[in-house]
């Protein structure tokens, strides 16, 4: 709160955040924007001067890392101040690093290949996808899902736990699935340039 507005500019730019938590006496005061204080004429003006425009979002510390990332993709936060139950300053975490856990949990920093799915919500079935997949001698390491509520429209992503996917691409095709992405070491793509290796070494003789 006694810092000024050009200190506070100067540590957003020192930690590429385009938000910084107040804090007064180990208490969380609330969250400055960088652009509401690129708008202030005088940058030695002190932060306390602006607190009734101060965000007030938080979460706690006790709170499922999922909540923080839903919060800070709502609100486009760079950074979640993280409090205890007495508004007491516990820490705060960027949302670059959020998006690292999740990706972590999602499997993203596993190997193997990556499948989307588009369909109907009524069509999903956990067990025929798994079903599926199985029966081309690989597994599901993970799965999730995401709803889309203006096209009505479920999107259930896997990660398997193979790169050669084609193969499982092939098999969603052939149920009718519709596959809108995927990517992996390509089986079929691999064949194609194995043969065209050939030609071009036959050619070569």
């Amino acid at each position: 709160m006694t810092d000024t507005v050009f200190r506070a500019l100067q540590l957003m730019a020192d930690y590429h955040v385009s938000h910084l938590p107040v804090i007064t006496d180990d208490k969380y005061i609330g969250l400055v924007n960088e652009s509401e204080l690129l708008n202030v004429d005088d940058d030695t003006n002190l932060l306390e001067k602006f607190q009734s425009d101060f965000t007030g979002l938080s979460v706690n510390a006790n709170v499922h890392v999922v909540e923080a990332a839903r919060l800070v993709n709502e609100y486009v936060l760079s950074i979640m101040p993280v409090v205890d139950n007495d508004a007491n300053w516990v820490g705060a975490i960027t949302a670059t690093d959020l998006l690292k856990y999740i990706g972590r949990m999602c499997g993203i920093d596993q190997p193997g290949g990556l499948i989307v799915l588009e369909l109907e919500k009524t069509q999903f079935s956990f067990s025929q996808i798994s079903k599926l997949v199985e029966t081309n001698d690989a597994y599901i390491t993970q799965l999730n899902t995401q709803f889309d509520k203006n096209l009505g429209i479920l999107y259930v992503t896997l990660k398997i736990n193979k790169f050669e996917i084609s193969d499982i691409v092939a098999t969603f095709q052939r149920y009718e699935y519709s596959v809108k992405y995927y990517f992996g070491e390509e089986l079929y793509e691999n064949e194609l340039k194995n043969n065209y290796d050939h030609l071009m070494n036959y050619l070569n003789i």
